[in-house]
């Protein structure tokens, strides 16, 4: 296939790359060449590259810089998706979406379904969500997929901070919250069940794609400190702890209820899938990951 990746050079789009350049002809739509929100700049990707499916990853991701920058956040997550999703319509071209658990509340126990209601706390969450809408209004072939907690080969993520944390100081405990509780997902995990999803293209809709499994903020930096071999001591702590400029859910599990309706392969455990990220990447391992 033709698979126009826009935000490409960012974390997944580093790892889709990777893992769809054999097998598809791709082409990255990113700054400075392309800009999402300037449909002009996307109109010529389109024209040029002739896309059969548009990978939209292009996003403002900050939690706290959009929290601080409203008009920033949805004029990248939410106009620039109304432009991708314009442009796939007038080319017939299939497009995915990557989205997040942020549009929903995050503030009650339990996973969060495909179809429940939303109501994001947060300007990162509610442009996602004014992006969402602008897809489903839009290009009636999409598919909306949602992940959390997203770790990959070169990062920045939780996952890199906590190596990087504990190196620079040994045998100093770190402190991590304690009462967040998510679905820490692999790029590589997210990149096969997306891969799945390419071959299937009759399904639309919205899908949540993030590996199995609870766990808080602590209990992940436990198992990534466990892989790496380092001892660190990890003292838990309530989110007061760490203020920030944007509230952060409680409950960000995802249920994938609608993977397994479609019969598409299952998200691995979230500790398989962390396994898997050391073992296909040995520089973790060393003193200055």
């Amino acid at each position: 296939m033709r698979i126009l990746i826009t935000g490409g050079r960012g974390m997944l789009g580093r790892t889709l790359q990777n893992r769809w350049q054999v097998a598809h002809t791709l082409a990255v739509a990113d700054l400075p060449e392309v800009d999402v929100t300037a449909p002009g700049t996307l109109a010529e990707a389109f024209r040029a590259f002739r896309p059969e499916v548009v990978l939209h990853c292009a996003a403002k991701t900050n939690v706290d810089a959009c929290e601080g920058d409203r008009d920033g956040a949805f004029r990248l997550n939410a106009e620039g998706s109304a432009n991708v999703a314009r442009a796939c319509a007038a080319h017939g071209a299939r497009l995915i979406a990557i989205s997040t658990d942020y549009v929903f509340a995050g503030d009650r126990p339990g996973d969060r379904s495909e179809d429940e209601p939303t109501a994001p706390k947060t300007v990162y969450g509610a442009s996602k969500l004014a992006g969402e809408e602008a897809i489903r209004a839009l290009c009636p072939d999409h598919v909306i997929a949602r992940t959390a907690w997203l770790y990959g080969p070169g990062g920045p993520s939780f996952v890199h901070a906590i190596l990087r944390n504990a190196r620079a100081n040994p045998g100093r405990p770190l402190r991590v919250v304690d009462d967040q509780h998510g679905n820490p997902t692999s790029t590589l995990a997210l990149a096969d069940a997306l891969t799945a999803l390419l071959a299937r293209p009759e399904l639309r809709g919205t899908f949540h794609l993030t590996c199995e499994g609870v766990v808080t903020w602590c209990g992940f930096a436990r198992e990534i400190l466990r892989l790496a071999g380092l001892r660190t001591p990890v003292e838990p702590c309530p989110t007061e702890a760490y203020p920030r400029p944007a509230p952060r859910p409680h409950w960000s599990a995802l249920s994938k209820a609608k993977l397994a309706a479609a019969g598409l392969p299952p998200m691995p455990a979230w500790q398989e899938a962390l396994a898997r990220f050391f073992a296909a990447d040995p520089s973790l391992l060393a003193p200055n990951a």
